[in-house]
């Protein structure tokens, strides 16, 4: 990582104790672990945004109809080859839809190819497109089984679907009820808890054993549930796992900004249409991928943090998947620049997260 720093400022900021200000930043090309491209249209608009500035990117399965095998998942990955700008290098990692009805061969078939690289587990209904997603996880063991023996690993949105659990309380429900279960009962399985949102989570993937990782996202280490709900309902900032409470935020922030290799860079970048978001049952998702590495970079800096980015955004997820760092870089410069009110997508547009603010940021 290579920092450029303003002289004047370091010699304030040395005399007041305080990090000296960073100008310029150079980090290894940073990953995106969890990443939503949608498809059809919509790939000619979102691809190129994650493309910019990440080297990979694990692309999530919950289509209409989902990509439940390796065929279907190689089909999607060519269409968004498809969409990549012209000479710009970006590789897309698919990962699989679990169900009720996933067999040992089609684990098998994953672990045999070098393009995909996960199954994803949504509990049905969770989320997003995961009414195809498991109804009984119990029941899916021997598929964990398969899994851990062929050594591909599994991803998790860690939320229960139970109604009479609040759903400020599901992902901490659902660590409980079956994530700790999971881990014990496969203790070679490697598991990544997507996008952590709660203290309980970080708590628990601290303590567990090398085999457990966690996705954090840009929203999560930015915001809290006010930016959804104070002053106001904005459907822009909704998403699953919804925002908590600041506590869980801070805890989100000390875990990202730790250095500790459990925890890396997902950025569950999820575009949606106006209308689908604005609308009397907005879907849930924040589309981040325009600005992603900024955002970060953002969130990073306010920890004062900002020498254990190049970890969590290149290195530690690269390790965990044991796949070869990049070795490219990228750079960002401290530039105060508007976000823009929309993109396009696909035949409409879509509204990213804070549309009409500032950042200070700016990938070159």
């Amino acid at each position: 990582m290579v920092v450029r720093k303003s002289v004047y400022n370091e010699q304030v900021f040395n005399h007041c104790n305080i990090a000296p200000m960073i100008n310029e930043l150079t980090i290894t090309r940073p990953d995106d672990w969890h990443l939503h491209l949608r498809e059809g249209d919509a790939l000619r608009d979102t691809t190129p945004h994650a493309a910019r500035q990440f080297g990979r990117a694990i692309i999530m399965p919950n289509l209409r109809p989902p990509v439940t095998t390796v065929e279907l998942a190689l089909d999607y990955r060519k269409a968004i080859l498809d969409t990549l700008p012209a000479g710009q290098p970006f590789n897309p990692l698919m990962a699989l839809y679990l169900t009720n009805s996933t067999t040992a061969d089609e684990v098998r078939r994953v672990a045999e190819n070098e393009q995909t690289i996960a199954f994803k587990l949504y509990p049905a209904g969770a989320t997003t497109n995961s009414d195809s997603g498991v109804t009984d996880i119990q029941k899916i063991y021997p598929i964990f089984a398969e899994m851990e023996k062929h050594e591909v690993p599994l991803l998790v949105h860690g939320e229960v679907t139970d109604g009479t659990v609040d759903i400020f309380d599901r992902e901490k429900a659902f660590i409980d009820r079956h994530l700790i279960a999971i881990t014990r009962a496969f203790p070679a399985l490697r598991v990544v808890l997507e996008h952590a949102t709660t203290a309980e989570a970080i708590q628990f993937v601290s303590d567990a054993p090398e085999t457990i990782a966690a996705t954090i996202t840009a929203h999560h280490l930015l915001f809290n549930r006010n930016s959804l709900l104070a002053g106001g309902i904005r459907p822009h900032y909704y998403c699953l796992p919804i925002l908590k409470r600041e506590k869980h935020r801070e805890a989100l922030v000390k875990a990202a900004t730790s250095g500790n290799p459990k925890f890396f860079l997902g950025t569950d970048s999820a575009p949606h249409a106006v209308g689908a978001k604005e609308s009397d049952c907005g879907c849930a998702g924040c589309y981040t991928a325009y600005a992603a590495i900024e955002l970060y970079a953002t969130a990073f800096e306010s920890a004062n943090a900002l020498n254990r980015l190049e970890g969590f955004a290149s290195h530690h997820g690269a390790d965990f998947y044991r796949l070869p760092r990049n070795n490219e870089t990228i750079t960002l410069k401290k530039s105060t620049w508007k976000i823009p009110p929309n993109y396009s997508f696909a035949d409409g547009k879509v509204i990213p997260l804070m549309a009409g603010e500032e950042l200070t940021w700016k990938l070159c």
